[in-house]
């Protein structure tokens, strides 16, 4: 593969890994401790991802324990789980958090398919525009010592990188979606 287009390549491949990071934070009804990911607590002053404070656990499909290092930490983890967009009110035992994910209703489980879906559409107009910028690229090679014949190469390697990493996209938001829906 031409060396010009391993950047346009990278480039995809980021967007995936960030849809990926996204859809993994979705809940489906289980409980799933990247739904923590973003989440992060003080720890002496330095916003701290939770993970980083706190062994996290899940000792039953719907229940995440959170289990801080430091005894002190419990306020802190529960609080910013509280102030976060998760949804769920956090309980604890004085050594523990522990998180119930309810059961989801299936108007939540269709809202949460067209979230999905919505984050996948913003993935393929990334790759989208990620090829466009190497069209635009390849079209600035004209007049150079690259023929016609490799511009023309290249942007159909283009496509096929697009074309390749737009249907990983979508088996991505397919398999999200089935999880989601499954009851």
């Amino acid at each position: 593969m031409n060396e010009r287009l391993k950047t346009f390549e990278e480039k995809m491949k980021k967007t995936i890994g960030n849809l990926d990071g996204e859809l993994s934070a979705i809940r489906a009804g289980r409980a799933n401790p990247n739904v923590l990911n973003k989440i992060v607590v003080d720890y002496y002053g330095t916003p701290t991802p939770i993970q980083q404070v706190a062994n996290v656990s899940v000792p039953e499909a719907r229940m995440i324990q959170i289990q801080p290092w430091e005894k002190s930490m419990v306020r802190e983890i529960e609080k910013a789980i509280m102030t976060s967009d998760l949804g769920i009110n956090p309980t604890n035992d004085g050594t523990t958090v522990r998180l119930l994910f309810p059961e989801l209703t299936e108007d939540r489980r269709k809202e949460l398919v067209k979230d999905v879906k919505k984050k996948g559409e913003a993935a393929k107009v990334a790759i989208r525009n990620i090829r466009r910028d190497g069209i635009d690229a390849a079209k600035k090679l004209k007049g150079t010592d690259v023929s016609e014949d490799e511009i023309k190469d290249m942007e159909d390697d283009l496509q096929k990188l697009t074309d390749k990493y737009v249907k990983e996209v979508d088996k991505a938001v397919e398999s999200k979606s089935k999880e989601v829906m499954t009851v």
